[in-house]
């Protein structure tokens, strides 16, 4: 009798431990792409002012691209060695933090 009292214990145990739901974590990742409006321009409809205020703000590096937008505003891909920067600027050159 021992041993039937004792066999239904570790039984309805083992089962008790299969019945314990596993938690899981489930991740999800969004991505957002926001068009920002900007176009590419080639580096000769940069204005002059756009182009002196990245001269003297970051000496040494070379205009890779250009982008306008509506609001007359300018994306600027600049780069220095190996390294790439993106500056923002108006069209009278002053620089506009984003």
């Amino acid at each position: 009798m021992k041993k039937l009292i004792l066999s239904a214990a570790i039984i309805l145990g083992g089962l008790s431990v299969q019945a314990a739901v596993p938690s899981q974590v489930n991740s999800i990742i969004a991505s957002v792409n926001i068009q920002d409006g900007y176009t590419e321009v080639t580096a000769d409809a940069v204005p002059a002012a756009v182009k002196s205020t990245i001269e003297k703000s970051f000496p040494g590096t070379k205009l890779e691209k250009a982008y306008k937008n509506d609001k007359n505003e300018y994306k600027l891909e600049i780069s220095s060695g190996d390294k790439k920067y993106t500056v923002f600027t108006d069209a009278s050159g002053n620089i506009i933090k984003k």
